[in-house]
């Protein structure tokens, strides 16, 4: 077969609770155009469906034309590379299965693929981050939830349904804080945005020290992180123990998966030593001895947003292709 009409061109679509972004990319990786509209102003799937394929339309029509696109790859919170679709979502505003691969290929009339976000960025750090080249590492994103992906001898590792990678909701403390997910003690009750913040309301509790924390009407973790640069002992000590925690995790799960590197993302790299130092502290303390001081931690440098559309990118590249016009 000879093909001299190679499509060279993929649409890559990161959607997050704030906001949902779309963006061209060619074969090399960069990023030709993009767009974005708030998530949440579209709490009907069929909606949001239909502002999603204007959105891409508006967008390849005035950069070159619908025939030079190949495919569509999908980030998405507890989304389903197997199934195509975003499955129980505990933060999104649709509920239970929604199948939003299907929905838009038969909008689109082309090839999309659908993972879930964590997922979707360890494969931007393989590609174009700090795990090129390597073959076994573990990617943790931390921020509204805590999601991780595996790679696993230079493969992402799904499991026998998809849902492999579901770190947040590993049982950390037995009975403790209630999760979204409606189950007791998961990690990302601890760890994400919600579960810093709940620390930080504690540990103020605890104390009667002046803290620039008590002043501020609408407590945000990343404000939390400023505050520990300006050297807040309360907001630093709400990292330390948020560290602590997260490192016990992170040695359970090193030390049945044996990872080169561990590489953080969203939050967990924002908040650089204040949290990575205690968490790797507490790693060492608590993961199998053969491995200790082995694994790597590196907080990733690529922008988030960028991270998850050149992720979906490479995605787009693998899936079959398949299209309406043909």
């Amino acid at each position: 077969m000879i093909l001299d009409n190679m499509k060279t061109r993929v649409v890559g679509v990161g959607i997050s609770l704030a906001k949902t972004t779309c963006a061209i990319v060619d074969l090399g990786g960069n990023i030709i155009a993009s767009t974005s509209f708030t998530t949440t102003d579209y709490p009907i799937i069929s909606d949001y469906v239909s502002v999603l394929c204007e959105n891409i339309l508006n967008m390849v029509e005035a950069n070159g034309g619908y025939e030079s696109i190949r495919s569509v790859g999908i980030s998405a919170p507890s989304g389903n590379f197997q199934s195509g679709s975003i499955v129980n979502s505990p933060n999104m505003p649709w509920k239970g299965i929604v199948p939003l691969a299907a929905m838009l290929r038969d909008q689109l009339g082309i090839a999309v693929a659908l993972a879930n976000n964590a997922h979707v960025m360890a494969l931007a750090e393989h590609t174009f981050g700090a795990a090129h080249g390597m073959r076994d590492f573990i990617v943790v994103s931390m921020g509204g939830g805590v999601g991780s992906s595996i790679f696993s001898k230079g493969q992402l590792h799904l499991g026998v349904d998809g849902f492999a990678g579901e770190f947040g909701h590993s049982c950390i403390v037995d009975g403790g804080r209630i999760c979204g997910c409606g189950n007791k003690g998961c990690l990302e009750a601890y760890c994400s945005w919600k579960g810093i913040i709940t620390t930080a309301q504690e540990i103020m509790a605890e104390s009667d020290k002046p803290s620039l924390m008590r002043d501020d009407p609408k407590l945000e973790a990343d404000r939390i992180v400023d505050y520990c640069k300006l050297g807040d002992e309360l907001a630093q000590e709400t990292y330390r123990r948020t560290g602590e925690i997260f490192g016990i995790g992170l040695a359970n799960y090193a030390s049945i998966v044996d990872p080169e590197a561990i590489i953080f993302t969203g939050l967990a790299a924002y908040a650089g030593k204040w949290l990575i130092e205690p968490a790797y502290k507490s790693f060492n303390e608590h993961v199998f001895h053969n491995i200790k001081e082995k694994v790597k931690f590196i907080p990733s440098h690529m922008d988030s947003h960028q991270r998850h559309i050149l992720g979906a990118s490479v995605l787009a590249w693998e899936v079959k292709e398949y299209s309406l016009f043909k």
